[in-house]
């Protein structure tokens, strides 16, 4: 049997969510996304504290799989890539709708789209080697995952475009400054800090945990992240079978190679 794309378990009201794809960095295909999506499901209809998110490997999440759209003919990475995004639009939205606490721990790096689960998060732990980083403008791709839809609104604009214009990258301690993550820590500090954080949220007013995340994601302001990654996903769109996208692609993938 082969193993899950997302290993999903409950246990003592708390949801943990790996992401296992670690041969290819748990960069996003329709699959994982669909399994994140039914997972995503059921602790919705659970009483948790939170849903902690993870990566098995060396990454968090590597965004879309490059490789997965270049080697798709036109017209069929045209399809390939609007299922994809909105897949991945849905996962963000059913984040954001949670009424528990989320929670993130990067050992690693998480770039491109799989940002967004960072983006959606409510506190963000970062061990030494992790970063954030977009790669749009060096592939070709239009930003997808919130980067225009949910971090300006984090950040201001300017810093926001900046990272993505630039592709620079974000280590721990910028990400904390720019408040992306709530703490960056040891390696040897990660499971301890994120087990400390769940063992404090049990301890708080189920209620209250909801009401405070309902209002910090209300209907008014989802329904303007929802414009905003629709948008992103109709950009994506435009630019994926570019030849300059191509070309982009391409070299992107000759380096990792």
């Amino acid at each position: 049997m082969a193993e899950p794309l997302v290993r999903f378990s409950i246990d003592d009201r708390v949801a943990r969510l790996v992401l296992n794809r670690p041969e290819r960095h748990n960069s996003l295909v329709p699959e994982l996304l669909g399994e994140l999506d039914t997972a995503l499901v059921s602790c919705a209809g659970a009483n948790l504290a939170a849903v902690v998110i993870t990566g098995e490997g060396r990454s968090f999440s590597t965004g879309g799989d490059v490789a997965a759209f270049a080697d798709r003919p036109r017209g069929e990475r045209l399809l390939y890539a609007g299922a994809l995004v909105g897949a991945l639009n849905a996962v963000i939205l059913k984040l954001l709708d949670l009424p528990c606490p989320v929670v993130a721990a990067l050992a690693g790096p998480v770039t491109g789209g799989s940002c967004g689960l960072v983006f959606a998060a409510d506190l963000v732990a970062m061990g030494p080697r992790a970063f954030i980083q977009p790669y749009y403008v060096d592939v070709g791709f239009g930003p997808d995952g919130g980067w225009t839809a949910l971090l300006p609104e984090r950040i201001g604009s300017a810093r926001a475009g900046a990272i993505q214009l630039l592709n620079r990258r974000i280590g721990p301690e910028d990400a904390v400054a720019l408040g992306l993550a709530t703490v960056a820590v040891a390696d040897a500090e990660l499971a301890p800090t994120i087990e400390t954080w769940l063992a404090t949220l049990r301890t708080k007013v189920p209620s209250s945990l909801q009401a405070t995340r309902s209002l910090l994601f209300s209907p008014e302001r989802r329904e303007t992240i929802a414009r905003g990654l629709e948008r992103e996903r109709q950009r994506f769109l435009a630019l994926i079978e570019t030849p300059e996208t191509e070309a982009g692609m391409a070299r992107f993938l000759s380096r990792t190679a």
